[in-house]
């Protein structure tokens, strides 16, 4: 764990924080992702609360923690709590902390993560989970800037920057009533709103070229990067898991591949669809990326190849919709319900 990060909950390390926030290079295409990145870096270094949004796996944490490492406060700790974890009295606790005999287990004096993140930055995940009664507790710290200890008396002050995040829509929930609307409005100062992967098509390119090497290293395997079939399958797949299924989906398949390539039968089954008729619409979605980049860079293919990872000749042959797997067996295509 790095220096000054601290994780509490289920919340998990940051490994790859390019995968939310990749380099400039990735300025390419219809690229969704880059009003999210600008308002990010004009963000990040002003001490105010941001709202991060999006389907769960996007990397909303990721974002928070990037948030945190361009901000003043990057030498101060990082405290990530998923607020879904936890009971109501739970959380209140872990939030806020408890003296010794406030609750039964309570058997010594213990501080919560608002203390914990003092000049430093606490991410509240899943804030949509949090029940109304503590959605009033909640409140009230942002509001005084200061925390009571469960079965204590005295307040305690915090500095500290909050980032919240929900893949809820926080909008519904305020006219079911089960959000509050003071809150709302005390969260979202700033909204980041993170897209799927599905419409984030250029840079799943890179995303995979990225995610591949760092994962084979992290598991001791020798693997460097994808076949034309398996790189194929994965950019015609739409990842309702988003970058969390993307990641699992290229660990499983080194683990499962016997060479430096990974191969399409090395993916998990949920990518692949027993149909031929699939091969086409892949060719289909390679060659409209490709000429999506390729127009974004004014017609310099070879700066189009290095930004979607691959060779000068597989790009033409892309744009000319001549990629064909080759002996493939179990094809991906799509998640969509079929009729």
């Amino acid at each position: 764990m790095a220096d000054g990060v601290e994780d509490r909950g289920t919340a998990t390390q940051l490994s790859l924080p390019d995968a939310v926030i990749p380099s400039e290079d990735m300025h390419v295409g219809r690229d969704p992702m880059r009003r999210v990145r600008d308002l990010a870096a004009r963000v990040a270094p002003v001490n105010t609360t941001v709202l991060i949004t999006g389907e769960s796996g996007v990397g909303k944490e990721r974002l928070a923690r990037w948030l945190h490492t361009a901000s003043p406060r990057h030498d101060g700790p990082f405290v990530a709590v998923n607020c879904g974890a936890f009971t109501d009295t739970l959380l209140e606790s872990e939030l806020f902390g408890h003296v010794r005999g406030a609750f039964t287990g309570a058997t010594a004096d213990r501080a919560g993560v608002f203390e914990s993140a003092h000049q430093g930055t606490l991410f509240l995940d899943e804030i949509g989970e949090v029940s109304p009664a503590m959605q009033v507790r909640l409140l009230r710290v942002l509001q005084e800037r200061e925390v009571r200890r469960v079965g204590e008396t005295r307040t305690r002050r915090v500095d500290v920057r909050l980032v919240t995040a929900t893949n809820r829509d926080l909008p519904a929930e305020l006219r079911r009533g089960t959000f509050r609307l003071d809150l709302y409005y005390r969260l979202r100062v700033v909204e980041l709103h993170v897209p799927p992967l599905r419409d984030r098509r250029t840079e799943l390119a890179h995303l995979i070229e990225t995610l591949v090497p760092t994962i084979a290293a992290r598991l001791g395997r020798s693997v460097t990067g994808c076949s034309e079939a398996a790189r194929a399958a994965l950019l015609a797949y739409r990842w309702p898991g988003n970058i969390r299924e993307l990641e699992h989906a290229l660990e499983y398949a080194c683990v499962m591949t016997a060479g430096p390539l990974l191969a399409v039968d090395d993916l998990p089954d949920d990518l692949q669809v027993r149909s031929p008729r699939a091969v086409p619409a892949i060719v289909d979605r390679e060659r409209e990326l490709a000429a999506t980049v390729v127009a974004q860079y004014s017609g310099d293919r070879q700066r189009a190849a290095a930004a979607l990872g691959v060779s000068v000749s597989t790009l033409r042959r892309r744009l000319l919709g001549l990629t064909r797997p080759r002996g493939l067996r179990a094809v991906p295509f799509t998640n969509e319900p079929r009729s």
